[in-house]
């Protein structure tokens, strides 16, 4: 287990010392950054923590899975690494029926 935390459900109010100040109840807080959309800046409801230890990391996530924040319930588990992205869509060639179509 790493020390990077997932944190979902967060109220897109909060901000990143909010956020920052959670944690550090549990261990010290390395850094804290809430996900914003790119275009409006608003923040997309979820963000990521790092605590110095693994031991706090494990505290802090049995502490705050499922407590409230802001009249929302949060999501607090383990970081794992972004998956690869689908290429996008898909202009012309295959489909869903394997490329065929039928005429009628």
């Amino acid at each position: 287990m790493g020390s990077k935390i997932y944190v979902g459900g967060l109220p897109y109010s909060a901000t990143e010392q909010q956020l920052s100040d959670l944690f550090a109840v549990h261990g010290s807080v390395t850094s804290a950054k809430i996900i914003t959309d790119k275009f409006t800046g608003q923040s997309r409801g979820f963000g990521f923590v790092e605590m110095s230890s693994e031991a706090e990391a494990r505290a802090a996530i049995a502490a705050l899975h499922g407590a409230e924040m802001g009249g929302r319930t949060l999501t607090v588990n383990e970081a794992r690494p972004q998956e690869p992205r689908g290429g996008g869509r898909s202009f012309g060639g295959e489909r869903s029926g394997g490329g065929k179509r039928d005429r009628w």
